[in-house]
């Protein structure tokens, strides 16, 4: 899956320079919105996230950057003493783009919040526990279920290859293990294993785990 590109919000109050830059950033892959001055920035914010603030010293207002918690790079003077990300006017596009990038990359990766278990349809799977249940009732499931499981479980709702599964359970990838075990595992997740509704097949790949 490809990465969205990162939102910007620029703010300037020269119109020539505002849509100068825009286009420049938008060529350069970057989702850009502009805004004329604080008041229209604060319009957008009520409605859109951005990853990275670029505003003009002309439209000094620290609080737009509270209120997104996104850094910010301010467009200065030469003779400013402003603090911060700076870039001092007049300045080449590139050297933009560039500093954009290097605060974009200094951000902490995001947070991923995994889900504890997992619903398939009348059965519920613990995801730390790698248990299977019937409500309240534990279902038995083999040792290469278990590790089956785990790896699906793991991508829930994206193919892992018949590889990457023989991988798990150490198996032959060249052999048929694994549509065998992912059939009898079937029989204890679908209410018809032949329409299987949570252990999908994905054709030319693998296997899929799709829970509700």
């Amino acid at each position: 899956m490809m990465e969205a590109p990162a939102h910007l919000l620029l703010i300037d109050g020269d119109a020539d320079r505002r849509d100068l830059f825009r286009t420049y950033l938008k060529r350069q892959g970057f989702l850009v919105s502009a805004a004329r001055d604080s008041d229209h920035a604060r319009r957008l914010l009520a409605g859109l996230e951005f990853d990275l603030i670029v505003m003009d010293e002309s439209e000094p207002d620290e609080e737009l950057c509270d209120i997104t918690q996104a850094p910010a790079i301010w467009l200065v003077s030469g003779h400013s003493s402003r603090t911060g990300e700076t870039i001092a006017k007049p300045f080449e596009p590139q050297m933009l783009t560039d500093r954009i990038n290097q605060v974009l990359n200094r951000r902490p990766p995001p947070v991923v919040v995994r889900p504890k278990e997992l619903n398939l349809g009348p059965l519920r799977y613990v995801i730390e526990q790698a248990v299977l249940f019937d409500g309240e009732t534990r279902l038995r499931l083999t040792a290469t279920e278990v590790k089956l499981m785990r790896a699906l479980a793991e991508r829930p709702g994206a193919p892992l290859t018949r590889s990457e599964l023989a991988d798990a359970v150490d198996a032959d990838p060249a052999s048929r293990a694994v549509d065998v075990q992912i059939t009898r595992l079937r029989r204890k997740l679908e209410a018809d294993p032949k329409m299987p509704r949570y252990l999908q097949t994905v054709r030319g790949t693998g296997y899929m785990l799709a829970p509700d």
